[in-house]
């Protein structure tokens, strides 16, 4: 067993009806609140106005899509002027990923290209960000207990991160209630999310102890309960899973690290705009077929075949199943689910050797159980056209 390092939010508060005390939370850390929301302000309404009642000054921001240099600079410089003493994110991993990397710019000096990794200058992050308690709204990208903001580059078009352990959040408030309102589309390509970062750190070089339990558990409940939740928006039972499988996948990885199908999205979600759960979705069964075609020639990690066989067990409720059946379950979700390709977004045949020659420097794929090749990659990015 490898050395490895645990660290997650600060506090973790789950259940239906959370999301309640969230106001007298924030309220305590500080007079002056900033609210980053997703992109329709009447779903922070609830947000605001208890802060409000709380006598606390509220600044609310939105962000369209995912964030990019611009938003998180503008947010940063906001913070500084209004004097902003505590963070809130509250939606899907966009505004989660936007509220970290403003409250840690807000209390940094410089840019945010001094911080960023790949395109960046990757300077450390040295002084605590601004308390940030993080409020998902969707069930996928488990943000709320993660260290690290993804964010956009247009300049590059590419989406690279800030990282930092001091980024975690102070609480993580998890209420599925709030996720009753997703489409099933959404439903989908965010539930796919949660189940490939429950697959990726299980295999991944890294995986440890701590992590596969979270990734056993969350497995079980992500593949009883995606289709359920997909089907029927408001059956609590499926969108408790799905909301508790999101929250172990982003304590998992946090730990483990990610695998190809992370890799790849990264540019990605640069260079079209494509949202990142859609991206995961439809790169995850080919970039499992892949993976299991080079471990059964003898490459990469020597324990990760059995590995995708106990993943095959687990979403398949069967003692018997093995890796195929691991590939052939996720194929057959994918399809049930309706997911589109990649082309949907305007990704063509002559971008994908850009792409995959992107993939390979990602810090994603350096966790993958076997080392893809460039062509390799570009035959996963063909199948999932």
């Amino acid at each position: 067993m490898t050395a490895f390092e645990f660290a997650t939010a600060g506090r973790v508060i789950f259940g239906d009806g959370a999301s309640a005390g969230v106001p007298e939370l924030a309220a305590g850390w500080g007079a002056r609140v900033l609210v980053v929301a997703a992109s329709d302000p009447a779903r922070a309404e609830w947000l605001v106005t208890g802060l409000e009642q709380r006598g606390a000054e509220v600044a609310l921001l939105c962000v369209e899509d995912e964030p990019d240099t611009s938003f998180v600079e503008g947010g940063a410089g906001l913070a500084r002027r209004r004097g902003i003493e505590a963070v809130v994110g509250l939606g899907g991993g966009s505004a989660l990923d936007a509220a970290k990397a403003i409250a840690a710019l807000a209390t940094n000096p410089g840019e945010l290209m001094d911080y960023l990794e790949v395109v960046g200058r990757g300077q450390p992050i040295t002084a605590p960000p601004l308390p940030l308690v993080a409020v998902p709204t969707t069930a996928g990208t488990g943000s709320e207990v993660t260290r690290n903001a993804v964010v956009t580059v247009p300049g590059r078009r590419v989406k690279a991160s800030l990282r930092s352990p001091l980024m975690l959040p102070r609480a993580a408030v998890v209420d599925p209630r709030l996720t009753y309102g997703l489409p099933p589309a959404l439903t989908a390509s965010t539930g796919l999310d949660a189940l490939t970062q429950l697959i990726e750190p299980f295999v991944s070089l890294r995986a440890n102890p701590v992590a596969d339990a979270l990734c056993r558990e969350g497995l079980a409940r992500a593949s009883r309960s995606l289709c359920r939740a997909c089907e029927d928006g408001r059956d609590a039972a499926a969108r408790t899973d799905m909301s508790l499988a999101s929250l172990l996948g982003g304590m998992a990885l946090a730990s483990a690290g990610l695998g190809a199908v992370h890799g790849l999205a990264a540019p990605i979600g640069g260079m079209f705009r494509a949202p990142h759960g859609a991206v995961c979705a439809a790169l995850l069964p080919h970039v499992m077929a892949a993976n299991l075609r080079a471990l059964g020639e003898g490459r990469g990690r020597p324990n990760a075949l059995g590995r995708m066989a106990e993943i095959g067990r687990l979403v398949t409720r069967s003692p018997e199943a093995t890796a195929e059946d691991a590939v052939a379950w996720i194929r057959g979700t994918v399809a049930r689910l309706e997911i589109p390709g990649l082309s949907r977004y305007g990704m063509a045949a002559d971008a994908l050797p850009e792409v995959a020659a992107q993939g390979l420097q990602a810090s994603s794929m350096k966790g993958n159980p076997v080392a893809l090749s460039a062509a390799e990659l570009v035959g996963i990015l063909e199948a999932a056209l």
